[in-house]
């Protein structure tokens, strides 16, 4: 593995544990602190998302314009400013702001990492992005497990521990992406070479793939907002909640080589491992959605986490393929704005479901538009097979 693609391993795990000091508690400090209905802290948990679509889609943009080193440096010091801002005002309507602007500011850093592994590590296929997800799970595993225990002496110090986390994370952008920037021969105007390219069948499977991808985050994010007031309900602590992401960030790691042999058999059938991870992760939602004790959680934790690790890595490694030369930050972009989309209607659904009709019900309607997600991941080549026909 390259010198280059190290460096951005660090500099993955470092951001996500930064990112993951917040993301997991927001449900709970709107509901719980704040004193908001599930429903007002879906809106300010989709307002944060709208701005990361933004940011994901400028991010991709800006990397095949400028390159990943000035991008991820521009979205990380914007996302300083509004951390400085909220370790100081974290009230109502102050949290919305800042969380709004870290949104959009972390939006445009994702797709450049992604963007830049592929292109700094092409040999390493699904390699270079698995990488990238197991650092990020990693950080997934540390963040929530360490914000548990901050959040139990007060919340005002998971602000500032955030903030340490990404001012580290820009000392290290900052004198280790910029040796391995991508040449700025790459860097092509996607406007431009959008009107210069004939075939649009790559561009038309990434959107169609990513549908599906859309509908799994949109249920996945529920984890994040209506099932962690729903452990609170349940008397579960923050602690133990918290320790639910380590379970997941750890078992990704450790299940490596129980994955990687059924993951190297289906290298060449990206169908085969989306449909799979797409089932057994209906599965786990099931199981919560009757869970009553913390070992159910546990269970649908543990089964949620197998699932993803064939689907979360597929997408991305699949949109590198598709990706023309010069692309490949807008695909990137387009993947992640897909899942940041997910997360942005999740919260807001699940929680109008909740005020509804009941946990319960929500689950089992959600699980259900879940299947529908195997639909896109089994036709997405469609257009390149009708192109291939034509010529």
């Amino acid at each position: 593995m390259p010198k280059s693609v190290w460096l951005l391993i660090i500099g993955m795990l470092v951001n996500v544990t930064g990112v993951s000091f917040l993301w997991p508690l927001n449900t709970i400090y709107l509901h719980d602190h704040l004193g908001k209905s599930l429903t007002i802290a879906g809106l300010v948990l989709m307002a944060n998302a709208g701005a990361g679509i933004v940011g994901n889609l400028l991010g991709g943009y800006l990397f095949d314009q400028i390159g990943g080193y000035k991008s991820i440096m521009l979205g990380n010091v914007i996302t300083i400013v509004g951390l400085i801002g909220l370790t100081i005002w974290h009230g109502w309507p102050h949290y919305v702001w800042f969380l709004t602007i870290m949104g959009f500011s972390g939006g445009i850093v994702f797709p450049s990492m992604y963007a830049m592994v592929g292109t700094a590590w092409p040999e390493g296929g699904r390699k270079a992005f698995n990488a990238i997800y197991l650092a990020q799970n990693l950080g997934v595993a540390i963040g929530p497990a360490v914000a548990g225990i901050i959040a139990d002496y007060s919340f005002n110090y998971i602000f500032l521990a955030n903030l340490g986390m990404y001012i580290l994370f820009f000392f290290i952008a900052l004198f280790g992406f910029r040796e391995f920037d991508i040449a700025s021969d790459r860097h092509t105007s996607v406007i431009n070479e959008g009107k210069s390219i004939r075939n649009k069948a790559p561009f038309y499977a990434l959107l169609i793939v990513t549908s599906g991808y859309l509908i799994c985050w949109l249920v996945y994010v529920q984890w994040q907002s209506t099932i962690a007031t729903f452990t609170q309900d349940l008397g579960i602590t923050l602690k133990q909640y918290s320790l639910l992401w380590s379970i997941n960030g750890l078992l990704i790691l450790a299940a490596q080589p129980i994955i990687q042999p059924i993951v190297k058999r289906l290298e060449h059938r990206v169908k085969a491992q989306l449909v799979l991870g797409i089932i057994i992760m209906m599965i786990s939602f099931i199981i919560v959605g009757y869970a009553q004790a913390f070992s159910m959680f546990v269970t649908a934790m543990v089964i949620l986490t197998i699932g993803e690790m064939f689907v979360w890595p597929a997408v991305p490694t699949l949109a590198s393929q598709l990706a023309p030369k010069g692309r490949e930050g807008f695909y990137q972009g387009i993947v992640n704005s897909t899942a940041t989309i997910g997360r942005m209607l999740g919260p807001l659904v699940g929680g109008v479901l909740v005020d509804l009709y009941g946990m319960t019900v929500m689950f089992l309607i959600l699980t259900t538009f879940m299947a529908l997600a195997i639909i896109p991941s089994l036709l997405y080549d469609l257009p390149l097979k009708k192109t291939e026909s034509q010529g």
